[in-house]
């Protein structure tokens, strides 16, 4: 019924279709193992999931809740809700401080304890990330 042209055509339509597909789901798994879900300490009290993914809380550094003990570093997030405790090994960012805005990156271990790999607060003292500018106002 069909001509050898038009079979031809349809068989790398069909080629082009597969291979697109495989390749846009190949891109958006390997972009699944990068994701970090960020939340602030008030979604983390919500949240019912713990599991073992690296996640970023960010917040506050609460008045007068750093704690610097050898290379560890213990302080408190804050969003002015809900609190969460942080531990940290290795230097701080200059800008890290009391009162004023930061992300850690890291683990869970329960809701009310983070054990931070990284800490981002690589900006200047009044720029404040959008993800936790919007915590706090809670949008």
């Amino acid at each position: 019924m069909y001509g050898r042209k038009v079979k031809l055509r349809f068989f790398f339509i069909f080629l082009a279709i597969v291979t697109l597909a495989l390749s846009i789901f190949l891109i958006l798994k390997s972009l699944e193992e990068n994701v970090v879900y960020f939340k602030s300490p008030s979604e983390i009290k919500i949240d019912a999931e713990m599991d073992k993914k690296k996640i970023r809380v960010g917040g506050m550094v609460k008045k007068n809740s750093i704690k610097i003990e050898s290379q560890d570093v213990k302080f408190v997030i804050t969003d002015f809700k809900n609190e969460i405790n942080v531990v940290y090994s290795g230097a701080v960012p200059n800008l890290f401080q009391e009162g004023k805005g930061v992300v850690a990156e890291g683990y869970l271990k329960d809701r009310n304890f983070f054990l931070a790999t990284k800490i981002l607060a690589k900006h200047d003292e009044n720029y404040m990330p959008p993800e936790v500018k919007e915590a706090l106002e809670g949008k």
